[in-house]
């Protein structure tokens, strides 16, 4: 599952779910979930990352962008980078997966319930490579998330308070933390939809 809580239609995730849609191993965290503050270099990590998807796909990327809460300055997260990949077809494993793999990623997530996303691994920095096909609502939904937060100080704090508050308690899997948060992003979106639809 992509480490971003589900929309307000998708109910929190199951063990039974997750085991069927992870390629390998489920893994259980080792510990409590890691929320650090803000790090400058995180957008420098994005950008060496993305040079790596571009050289390894070239015009197979439609869009890549740097999404989660790494990309908002200020924004405290789990040093974790999560990287939004647009490609023509992401059933198509075979035109893009191979050579992100040579490019040090591995493939995790498979979701063919859930806008066909996939999601590959990198484990230096750590990256969530999120792939989704062309159109996805998903994709402006993280993007529409980014951009709010870029912007909007009250809603950066409550969110990064929501994120402490709940890396204080003990989850099963990164998934469970990511899907306890639902209710404060829906509320943080419909914000920034709303001041979308006023402009």
């Amino acid at each position: 599952m992509p480490d971003t809580p589900p929309p307000s239609d998708r109910a929190p995730t199951t063990e039974d779910q997750l085991r069927a849609v992870t390629i390998g191993e489920l893994k259980p965290l080792a510990g409590r979930v890691r929320v650090v503050d803000y790090d400058p270099d995180w957008p420098r990590q994005f950008a060496a990352e993305a040079g790596k998807i571009r050289a390894a796909l070239g015009e197979r990327v439609l869009l890549l962008e740097h999404a989660g809460s790494t990309s908002v300055p200020g924004l405290a997260a789990k040093p974790l980078i999560d990287i939004v990949l647009v490609v023509a077809d992401t059933t198509d494993e075979a035109a893009y997966v191979p050579d992100l793999e040579r490019a040090g990623y591995v493939p995790r997530i498979r979701e063919p319930d859930w806008y066909q996303h996939r999601m590959l691994k990198s484990a230096d920095p750590d990256v969530n490579l999120h792939v989704f096909p062309p159109n996805c609502e998903e994709v402006e939904r993280m993007l529409l998330m980014r951009d709010w937060l870029r912007a909007n100080k009250a809603d950066r704090e409550l969110y990064a308070r929501t994120k402490r508050e709940l890396a204080a308690r003990e989850w099963k899997y990164t998934q469970n933390y990511a899907d306890a948060k639902t209710a404060v992003v829906e509320a943080i979106l419909a914000r920034a939809r709303a001041a979308s639809a006023e402009r």
